[in-house]
Order: C-alpha cells, then sequence, then structure tokens
C-alpha cells in the first residue's frame, strides 16, 4: 500500500507543474480525479498534453466550470475530498465560483494547492510567461551554460516540475498533516519564481563565502572546471565528469594517463588549458569505451545516455527506474520497486459524484 492510500484529491486539469503534480500525488497512493475540459467547455488540448506519464494513475472527468449544474457536482466533489490542486492564473478559480473561499465553505479541512509562475500576489502576479521567464527572474538561469554564450534553457525542469510541481507537492503533503490535528485546511500557494529562487539557495551560500561569481561557465559546479563537466567523444557521444574530491580527480587522471604534478586540481588559472588537454584526450575514444575504461573506479566518469538508451541502461534495469521504456513512479517505500498505477479510466461527472462520496 502506497503512503497516500486514502487521501483523495481534486486536479483541476492544466498545463506543466500542476499535470506533474497529480502524478506525484497518484504515484504515491492519493484517489485523485483529473477534472478535464468537457467538450461543451471547448478546446480538448489538455487531454493531448501528458499522455502515458503525466496523466497516468487518476480518472478523467469532463466538466464544464462555467455551467452552474456541474458546479454543484464539483462542489460535492469537493466536500469529500481532502486537497485541491489547480494552477489557473491568479482570480480566475475565483471568478469561476471555485476559489478557496468558496470551496473550504462546503469543507474546511480542505487544502487548497495553487501553482503559478509569478505567484498569487506581485507586481508581476497578473502577466503571462512561461517557465524559461520564471527562471529568468528567480536568478537560477543566469547560472546556466557556457561563459561566451547566452544561458541555456534547462528544458522546464527547474520551474515548471522543481520549483513548480515539486513544491506544490510538498507544500500540500505539509498541509494535510496540519489539518489532521487542526482541522482547518490551508491555502497553498507555490509560485515557479520562489520555487526556482529557493532551488539555488545553495549558490546563493557559495557566493556569500566568495566561492561563486556571478560570471557564468567559471564556478566548480557550472562547467567552470574541468573535471565538473561533459566532453565529447570520438564517436559523438559525450560522458559526464564529475571528479570532484581529490581521490575521485585521482583515479579520473589516472584513466587519462596524466601526470598530477601537470594537473593540478584547485589551480584556477589552468582550468582552460586542462579543460583543452582533456576535450583532446576524450576525443582519442568513443563513449562506451571510455564508459568501460572508468568502470569500477572512483573517477566518476559516465556515459551520457539518451531518453532511449537510459531506459536500457543494465543499472535502470535492475531497479526499474523505467516500465516500458517510461518513467516509474518515485521514491519507493521499504525498498519495494514501484510499479506504475493502472492508467486511469474516464468518468462522468455524475459517475464520479456517485463514486465519491463524503466520507462518514
Amino acid at each position: 500500500m502506497q503512503p497516500l492510500a486514502g487521501i483523495r484529491i481534486l486536479e483541476f486539469d492544466g498545463l506543466g507543474p500542476v499535470t506533474f503534480a497529480g502524478m506525484m500525488l497518484a504515484d504515491l497512493g492519493a484517489e485523485v480525479l483529473r477534472l478535464t475540459r468537457s467538450a461543451s467547455a471547448g478546446a480538448a488540448v489538455f487531454d493531448e498534453v501528458g499522455g502515458a506519464v503525466l496523466h497516468r494513475a487518476r480518472s478523467a472527468v469532463p466538466v464544464d466550470l462555467k455551467s452552474s449544474a456541474d458546479r454543484d457536482r464539483v462542489l460535492a466533489l469537493a466536500a469529500g475530498a481532502d486537497a485541491v490542486i489547480e494552477g489557473f492564473r491568479p482570480g480566475v478559480m475565483e471568478r469561476l465560483g471555485y476559489g478557496p473561499e468558496a470551496l473550504q465553505a462546503a469543507n474546511p479541512r480542505l487544502v487548497f494547492g495553487r501553482v503559478t509562475g509569478w505567484g498569487q500576489d506581485g507586481p508581476l502576479a497578473d502577466q503571462v510567461g512561461h517557465d524559461l521567464n520564471y527562471i529568468g527572474l528567480s536568478g537560477v538561469l543566469h547560472a546556466m551554460g557556457s561563459a561566451d554564450r547566452p544561458p541555456t534553457p534547462p528544458l522546464n525542469l527547474v520551474g515548471d516540475y522543481g520549483g513548480g510541481a515539486m513544491l506544490l507537492v510538498v507544500g500540500v503533503l505539509a498541509a494535510l498533516v496540519e489539518a489532521r490535528t487542526t482541522g482547518r485546511g490551508r491555502v497553498v500557494d507555490a509560485a515557479m519564481t520562489d520555487g526556482a529562487a529557493l532551488l539555488g539557495g545553495l549558490f546563493h551560500a557559495l557566493r556569500g563565502q566568495g566561492l561563486w561569481s556571478d560570471r557564468r561557465g567559471v564556478n566548480l559546479l557550472d562547467g567552470g572546471a574541468p573535471f565538473y563537466r561533459c566532453y565529447a567523444c570520438r564517436d559523438g557521444g559525450f560522458v559526464a565528469v564529475a571528479a570532484l574530491e581529490p581521490r575521485f580527480y585521482a583515479a579520473l587522471l589516472a584513466g587519462l594517463a596524466l601526470d598530477p604534478a601537470e594537473a593540478p586540481q584547485h589551480d584556477v588559472a589552468a582550468w582552460p588549458a586542462l579543460a583543452a588537454r582533456f576535450e583532446a584526450l576524450f576525443l582519442e575514444r568513443d563513449r562506451d569505451d571510455w564508459a568501460s575504461r572508468f568502470a569500477g573506479t572512483e573517477a566518476c566518469v559516465t556515459p551520457v545516455l539518451s531518453l532511449t538508451e537510459a531506459a536500457l541502461h543494465p543499472h535502470n534495469r535492475a531497479r526499474g527506474t523505467f516500465h516500458d521504456g517510461l518513467p516509474a513512479p518515485a521514491p519507493r517505500f521499504d525498498g519495494a520497486r514501484p510499479v506504475p498505477p493502472d492508467a486511469g479510466v474516464g468518468l462522468s461527472l455524475d459517475e464520479a459524484v456517485a463514486q465519491w462520496s463524503v466520507p462518514g
């Protein structure tokens, strides 16, 4: 049994972080109903995003949020829910009649989780944006990429999923624990700008100690250090090198047949020349040749795998990290290998209300 078994959550369907948060909560055992846009409500675009991974493990219930009849039934579902999650722009849920005040009036213990880019208040709260905008304002985007190029978009992992979805899940779980004691729900305001800034906490700490520069590509963990970056190989593949500790660095030099006296690790002025030396050496072999050469050593050199290759790697196969080529739920509990829950079914709103009556 998963830890959130018995928890009921209404997910107002959306894009990006709220979808990922719904998947996480369902993977952890919560019973999640995903309220999708009905045909009468217009676009079906939300049903096309997420697919077999992000929409797994919960039933889809078409709803016209502007219909008074549907509204009464959604309020009935909220009365029996432990939490609601939504990702609309500030004020939208209130205008539709589904804001925290309305839903918590019917269910005082309801946790109301909201995730947006800019947050529920502040000068930019009503402005449009996407992941790249939010992490740009947080300061973390500036630190990503090469020194001589514009910052590199880190997919949409830092804003949408790290700073948004994951912190929404943390906030909802914390509020659920409190609600069990107090009988009162909280409103969780998860902003991607806040979350991305928080994820950058280590680098603020390092900068405060004089150990991090605002110059991109010259620091220990941003690709500036020759022993913590990726290198191209002869066949066009890449290896990831993360030999931070001295003994790991020594193992790296041994694998590259370099004399430690000619490659001091922390001579920052010599880093560019040392990186060029490493680049030339890694180009002499194919990626998997290097992976074999460093296998079983402490050099922290591993192949950079594609999405397809990752599902086939022996470690990931042994761990069950992927299931049928798709990411499996994480984390696992008591060492049990997580198995993706069965795909959710389609329910009508009436069926959902009948199935999901208020707990007695």
